[in-house]
């Protein structure tokens, strides 16, 4: 009997000693992407950068939650102004998930921001397709429509954005 004990203790404490670690790395991931969510709202980018990315690397998250750290870990690079490693994250969302229509948004803004506006009007329109009440998609289209000359198709998404959120201030 005292065999049995002995046997039984030891298989729990392996267990635990087993278990605990496996846990611990399988939680890891999203909690380097609430730490990096914490960096990124703090303004600390690069350890924002270096959270996601370890995250990403875990290889314990989902498929829904890896498209969403790669979204992130663009806005993050976006707003270091490192807008090709920006464009190269939201293209990893978009593979995982093709209907994340903010990725196709940000994606666009950072093709904007680099001043190709045909592809940022593809990521826009593609945004307004997935989701057609995306005020915003409608209003930085019209921003890429306008810079290209063509004021009638600007005007035209600058009042579709107004009538969607009339918060919003477009330029005409």
């Amino acid at each position: 009997m005292k065999k049995i004990l002995f046997a039984a203790l030891l298989l729990l404490s392996l267990m635990v000693c087993v278990t605990s670690p496996v846990w611990a790395v399988v939680t890891g991931g999203l909690d380097d992407v609430k730490a990096g969510l914490a960096a990124g709202k703090e303004g600390d980018y690069d350890k924002a950068i270096r959270l996601f990315t370890k995250a990403i690397e875990s290889g314990n998250l989902s498929q829904e939650d890896l498209s969403i750290v790669y979204y992130n870990r663009g806005l993050t690079w976006a707003k270091k102004g490192a807008y090709d490693k920006a464009i190269s994250d939201f293209n990893k969302a978009i593979e995982i998930d093709p209907k994340f229509a903010n990725a196709y948004n940000n994606r666009g803004n950072a093709w904007r921001k680099k001043g190709d506006y045909d592809k940022a009007i593809a990521d826009f329109t593609k945004a307004i397709e997935i989701n057609p009440n995306d005020a915003d998609a409608y209003q930085f289209r019209g921003y890429c429509w306008k810079f290209i000359g063509n004021d009638d198709k600007a005007n035209a998404d600058y009042e579709k954005a107004k009538k969607l959120d009339p918060s919003i201030h477009c330029c005409h």
